[in-house]
Formats: C-alpha cells, structure tokens, sequence
C-alpha cells in the first residue's frame, strides 16, 4: 500500500506540473471550500437549461459541482436549478428540501413595468408620496391615456414656449427595444401595454456622458423577506454626449449596453469614461468622492429605494420553498444626486461582454453561491439523510475572501430561509452532498490532503480578509465579532441561530436592519410598522 502511495504521489506531482494539472489545482482549491472532509466526496450537481448563462455553469464547475445529466442520474440528485427562464409551479410543488431554484413564484409583479407602476402607485396611496418619490411620473397605457393627455396639455400650459420631455416603454421588453422620447404628443405611438413616464431632464452627467447604475439584489426568501444588496455592480454609459435638442439619437439617451456596443463610438476613447460604455460601481463611487460627493449617503437612499420597492409587492407574492431571486435594479442618479428607479430586470443579464462583465459577474454569481450555503442549502440535504456527518472550515483558497462560519442549526422545510450563526472566529461549517458513491483512490488521497490543509488553516488562524471594498461600504449592520448579537442602527437583533447573516462575500443584508423589522417580518409582513421604522431611518 505504501509503494502504491508513493507511486500516486510521483504521478501527482507529474501531472501537477503540466498544464492540465494546473487547471484542476485551480478546480480543486475551490471545491475545498465546497466539501466537507468528513463527508462523502460526491460533490453538489446543478442543472440547467438552454437559457442558463454560461459564467454561471462555468462558476460552478470551478468550483467542484458537477452538471446534472439526466440520463445517467436520478431525477432528484441536482442540488441547484438556475435558468433564465421562469419555472412551471409543478415545479415548485416538486421541489425536494436539499434542491434550490434560481426564480421565486410571482416575481414578475415587480419587472414588468406596468405591474411595478401598479404596486408603488398602490403603496404611495397608502403611504403617502413623500416616502415613495423615487419614481417619475407614470401613466399605464392604454387606460391612463385620457389622464396622461390631461397632463401634458395642462404642463405645456403652465410651461409656455419651454417643452416637456416624456419616455414611452413596452411593458413586457428589456434591454431597450421599442422605447420612445418625444416632446410633441403627436410623437406618441404604441400599441399594447406601455408605461408613459416624464423623462429625467437633468440626469447626473460623467464626460457630458448620461448613466444609470445597475443595482444586483438578492431576495432570498419573502417569508420572511430577507434582501441582500451586492455592494458591487455595473454603471452604464450612453456612447454619445447628452443632448436634449435630439430626441432620436438611441446612443446619447439610452445607456442599455445591447444597444450601445453597437454605436460608432462604442471603442472609441470618450471623455472622463474611456473606452466601451461601463465602469464598475466601485469606480463610479471613487469618482463621486473626488468630486466631495458622499457617496455612502447616496448608497443608503438606494438601500431605501430597494427595500421600498420589494415591500411593494412582498405580500401579494405566494408562499414557495427553497427559492431565491435576483433581480437588476436600474438606478438614475441626477445631477442633484437624488436616485430614480427606472425598472427592475428579472434574471439580469450574465453575458460577459468586456473586461469589466468578467470581473463584476463572476464574482457576483461566486457569492450567491455562498449566500445558498450560509442559508441552509447543505443542512437541509444532511438532514435528509443524503450524506455522511462531518464538519469543515469554509477554506477560501482560491477567492479573493476568507470567511470561517459555524455550522446551522437543523432547519425546517418549511422556508427557504435558515440562517448560520457566522462568525469569524467560529471554526467549521456544516457541507453536505448527494448521495453516498464509491470513490477511487485519487479521491481518498485528495480527501487527506484536504484534511491537512483544513487543519493547518485552523492551527494558523489567518487574518480574514475585509468583505468590503477598500473604503468602508455601507451596511446598515455593523460587523460583530460576537455571533451572538448584531447592533443595527436603531437596535439589536435577535440571537444569530434565528437572524440572518450579515453578509455572505459582497453581499450585504439590507433587510431585516434591526431589530423591529425582523420581528415585523417573521410571522406575516407588517408593511406598516417596517414603513414606520424606515422613515425614522431615513429621517436620521
């Protein structure tokens, strides 16, 4: 046994060396932080569609699952299920506890411009205007076209010779197709449903360039509702100057990168924005703080903005296990930096068009993954009896963050949602895998391997690495080193076993953000006493 060892060991070195070796190392030092050492090695399966984007399959592979084959597998052995596309509800009623899906039921009602229209008209009735003023005007047409008509005879009125600007939008397309600006009302046509929405004038310009900010938020459970914010993102250019006495030019009023990257000036070298048409959010915000902007200020009312607009159609939403969804919210910031919702993308696009795609998206889907684990994706398939007992440290060799968090507790079915007491000082984190399989030698030895490498981790006790950009991000958490309490702005939380995690990579709890909103959203949602408590948020 021991010459074949050593035989295995001179073998591993040789293909350690080469090129193929080196790509496997990389697979291996990420499934690491996806396998336990005291479980069986079968790693987690995804599965997918044709509509599934590429980065997400790619991500996953990295880091040790595998691909679901229906031909060779049991049609329950997949762990995770991530389309572009929306599921069937047989599909949510099948749903086994040790399975994910990417879409949650009833979503749709807050990115389909009309629906989300309807839902924040509904909530500023209720609720006043002031505290949902973070939308333009907006008429749905064809029903509100008498109003709209109303409106822009009596503004052209009130403005003489000075014209008014207006957007028409399809309500069911994306990605810029079939959008309208005009000033004149004989430019207005449409057909279907349409939102009508006045046109932000006096956007924030960078280089006499407009943008908009692409803002990816997490909702891993609407009951309870919990929101994670992504503190990184995208920012979008048009790839033409603004100019408002050319209402047709796509290029200088739309910042959907589908259509610019086919504008003339797309690889050119633009002012102050350079060449393409995005930046990361990171370097939008450094570019604010040189000009004295405070941009954690403006990241807070975002974080408002987000949870306003999620608890808009939180309650209208059926119940569904083991779901999760991430939505693309598109921000305008103007020139007074007040923050505007244009809409909200469902399944926001993955596509790796440039430089700056790869480095927000991939990492972006990494954790969401961590998000999954940390919310109870493993204890569920280890309480079903789907694999060995056995505890690890979350080793993050190949990422660019290190996090140790304790083991959950046993969680229900009954909710997607069960939270890990996380902790950077806490030493394992319960992993959990499909079903029991024979492994090979080579397997085994990569299994004591990692146990080593695990051991000698937890004896050196590295310094964790910040999850959060060089200049402190906003979160309306502060970071504890104690996994038993977490302070909020305006209270404490409940112990940790029952609270949400504060953070999982880049993302941010947004919500619950203290202790009274997560008591008003365990058992129902109080939309009431939450409103009440962001208002006091919002008035500090």
């Amino acid at each position: 046994m021991n010459g074949l060892q050593t035989l295995g060991d001179v073998t591993a070195e040789i293909f350690r060396l080469s090129p193929e070796g080196n790509t496997v190392q990389k697979r291996q030092r990420l499934r690491m932080e996806d396998e336990a050492p005291g479980a069986a090695l079968k790693p987690l399966v995804f599965r997918v569609d044709k509509s599934t984007p590429g980065v997400v399959q790619s991500v996953l592979l990295e880091r040790g699952w595998d691909k679901f084959d229906e031909q060779c597998q049991d049609v329950e052995d997949w762990n995770l299920y991530w389309r572009s596309s929306s599921f069937r509800m047989a599909e949510y009623v099948n749903i086994k506890p040790w399975q994910r899906l990417n879409h949650h039921p009833g979503t749709t009602s807050l990115t389909r411009k009309d629906c989300l229209a309807k839902h924040l008209a509904h909530m500023r009735r209720l609720y006043g205007e002031s505290i949902y003023e973070f939308t333009p005007l907006t008429f749905i047409m064809p029903s509100d076209y008498t109003k709209f008509v109303a409106k822009y005879f009596k503004e052209k009125q009130d403005l003489g010779t000075k014209p008014s600007y207006w957007i028409c939008k399809p309500a069911k397309l994306s990605q810029g197709r079939g959008i309208i600006i005009f000033s004149d009302i004989r430019d207005l046509m449409f057909k279907d449903a349409y939102v009508v929405q006045k046109y932000i004038c006096n956007p924030l310009l960078v280089g006499r360039y407009k943008c908009d900010l692409r803002i990816y938020v997490c909702v891993t459970g609407f009951k309870p509702l919990t929101i994670y914010m992504y503190q990184e993102g995208l920012v979008r250019f048009a790839t033409e100057k603004f100019d408002l006495s050319n209402l047709e030019d796509d290029y200088s009023h739309l910042t959907n990168s589908s259509i610019n990257k086919l504008g003339a000036s797309y690889e050119k070298i633009k002012e102050v924005v350079g060449q393409g048409c995005k930046w990361t959010l990171s370097r939008f915000f450094s570019y604010l703080r040189n000009w004295d902007v405070d941009d954690l200020l403006l990241r807070r009312k975002i974080n408002h903005m987000v949870i306003l607009t999620v608890l808009a159609m939180a309650p209208s939403v059926p119940v569904a296990n083991n779901c999760f969804e991430l939505f693309g919210f598109d921000i305008l910031i103007d020139d007074n930096l007040k923050p505007w919702l244009l809409e909200v993308n469902y399944s926001p696009a993955l596509s790796l068009e440039c430089s700056t795609d790869v480095s927000v998206k991939r990492s972006l889907v990494h954790d969401i993954i961590e998000l999954l684990y940390l919310n109870g994706l493993r204890s569920e398939e280890k309480k079903c009896g789907r694999t060995s007992q056995g505890n690890a440290m979350v080793s993050q060799a190949g990422r660019s963050q290190q996090k140790l968090c304790a083991a959950p507790a046993p969680p229900s079915y009954a909710s997607l949602i069960h939270f890990a007491t996380c902790s950077k000082r806490s030493p394992a984190a319960q992993h959990i895998y499909p079903k029991h399989t024979r492994t090979s030698q080579l397997r085994e030895m990569l299994c004591r391997q990692n146990k080593l490498l695990t051991r000698e981790a937890a004896k050196s006790k590295p310094r964790l690495k910040a999850w959060h950009s060089p200049r402190k991000m906003l979160s309306l958490y502060a970071s504890q080193s104690q996994p038993r309490k977490t302070k909020g702005p305006t209270g404490i939380l409940p112990e940790a076993g029952n609270a949400p995690n504060n953070h999982a990579g880049n993302f941010v709890l947004i919500f619950p953000f203290n202790k009274a909103t997560f008591r008003a959203s365990r058992n129902g949602l109080n939309v009431k006493r939450i409103i009440q408590e962001l208002q006091k948020l919002m008035n500090k």
